[in-house]
């Protein structure tokens, strides 16, 4: 069991309630308490806001969220999504930090002799994340470094040629073809299974609340599948008094408390044990056949505002890519191979972003998550219902990292995996290429089978990852903890099988 510490600067990934409040400013649409005339700033005012925090004018959607919160009519729900609006401009200043001259001294520590030319040439071509703010271009973080996964001419032009950081499984592996072959054998999705041992754990930094004070901690915790992850033992925890959300919780946590010490750093962890599978369905194109919709996959087919909107860029999007076409598998394969074309890179905080489906789209990269919603939504508006599911992935040696992927329902074989950011395996055997289309590997947990959900016990302030949940969140009676008052690791050890056997 190796620990792997996570501190970064951006995403490697408030609640729903506060994505949706952003959606119906959006539109327009949030409502004033009281019956007297509007002040300056109305409903419209409050769409503009965000609009202009998307432009880079800080400065001026600063007055204007002051202006508004100092009205006493105003809705409670409207003043918490102003409140979250000022919250999510320094966000963004804590991604983008670094001036052209900083970004460009990353890049020489790999190129050593850049001329300025070609530093221009990739950023007028997109391939370094910027954004003007209150007239200064200041560069994400992690743009640098994303710079030799956009670019061929870049890393061709690095002194170093290490590769990436990738999981063994992103390539060809012995592991998708024991799946796909029990799989075939046996009739039955699920295979190759393991079990593992689990530690995941928050450290508060030291003074990060004053002391005495009382941190609240969600750890994540991995749901019951049928056939996917299943025999979950909860072990152990620090503290140890905590509480397990039902299995109904969509995002599903480990509740725990304890008092902050003044000059020590506050831990929290939990351990815990379980059975995952591989999967694979084998699927025959001709007998896919469109769904009829219904009650329970009704919410899986229609627009879920911020991040899944079927845009006039997206409608264009899907039409060019899926033509003609009337069978759901060939729509769907279409779709997914559009998807897997836009190239990896390391992604800012979700919660800075107003619409992730839109922004994969336009951006030309996205991490896991950003692709998984865009491929979503394209399915969604062809007919298909899909939907979310993420967690950790990690590997039989020392990689681990944060992983999103989705499942979409193809009649008549129902739901089915589908991980369009490990994507087509072009180095693999024809019949294990497309093993991510219809099927995961069994090096993977899920915390959650959707996306922007309470927890139980909820959350009180914003949070952190107003998206997904993988690192787990933190706060006290003042308010949220940020990723920048926080630290996450994640230990693992592959058991003998059938090693977990009580299930909580």
């Amino acid at each position: 069991m190796r620990p792997v510490s996570h501190r970064p600067p951006g995403r490697s990934r408030p609640c729903l309630r506060v994505g949706l409040l952003v959606a119906a400013l959006l539109a327009g649409s949030v409502a004033w308490a009281s019956e007297p005339a509007a002040p300056p700033n109305g409903a419209d005012g409050q769409a503009a806001i965000v609009a202009l925090i998307d432009a880079g004018q800080f400065k001026v959607a600063e007055a204007q969220i002051a202006q508004s919160l100092a009205d006493d009519r105003l809705a409670p729900q409207t003043r918490e999504a102003l409140e979250f609006q000022r919250e999510r401009m320094r966000r963004i200043l804590i991604d983008f930090t670094l001036s052209e001259d900083e970004a460009k001294a990353r890049v020489r520590k790999q190129i050593p002799d850049l001329k300025d030319d070609e530093f221009a040439k990739w950023d007028a071509a997109g391939l370094l994340e910027h954004q003007t703010i209150d007239g200064r271009k200041l560069y994400f973080s992690r743009a640098p470094s994303n710079l030799f996964r956009l670019s061929a001419e870049a890393r061709a032009r690095r002194a170093q040629q290490t590769p990436f950081n990738d999981s063994p499984l992103e390539k060809s592996h012995p592991h998708h073809k024991q799946v796909h072959d029990e799989a075939i054998a046996s009739g039955r999705s699920s295979a190759a299974p393991h079990s593992v041992r689990v530690t995941q754990s928050i450290t508060v930094d030291a003074d990060a609340v004053p002391a005495g004070e009382t941190l609240r901690a969600w750890v994540p915790y991995p749901r019951a599948i049928a056939g996917q992850q299943e025999n979950i033992r909860f072990v152990a925890s620090v503290p140890a008094k905590h509480q397990i959300a039902p299995e109904s919780a969509m995002q599903r946590t480990v509740y725990l408390e304890q008092p902050a010490e003044a000059g020590k750093k506050t831990t929290f962890s939990i351990t815990y044990e379980l059975d995952i599978y591989g999967r694979y369905h084998a699927m025959d194109p001709d007998k896919v056949v469109p769904v009829q919709p219904t009650p329970e996959l009704a919410p899986f087919l229609g627009e879920r505002p911020p991040h899944i909107v079927f845009t006039d860029d997206m409608r264009k999007f899907s039409r060019e890519v899926v033509g003609d076409e009337k069978n759901p598998y060939r729509i769907a394969k279409k779709l997914y191979e559009a998807v897997d074309r836009i190239p990896w890179a390391g992604a800012r905080e979700y919660s800075t972003i107003t619409n992730i489906s839109d922004y994969a789209l336009h951006a030309g990269h996205g991490d896991c998550g950003q692709v998984t919603l865009l491929l979503m939504t394209l399915l969604r508006m062809n007919g298909i219902p899909s939907r979310w599911q993420s967690g950790m992935i990690f590997s039989d040696g020392e990689y681990n990292n944060l992983h999103d992927w989705g499942q979409m329902y193809l009649a008549p074989y129902g739901w089915v995996p589908v991980d369009v950011s490990f994507g087509r395996l072009a180095d693999a055997p024809a019949e294990l290429q497309d093993f991510y289309f219809g099927g995961i590997d069994g090096y993977r947990i899920a915390f959650n089978d959707d996306y922007g959900r309470d927890f139980a016990p909820k959350k009180e302030f914003f949070r952190s990852e107003t998206v997904d949940l993988q690192r787990g969140e933190v706060e006290w009676k003042g308010g949220n903890l940020y990723f920048d008052q926080w630290d996450y690791d994640f230990e693992w050890k592959v058991l003998p099988r059938g090693a977990a056997k009580d299930t909580q």
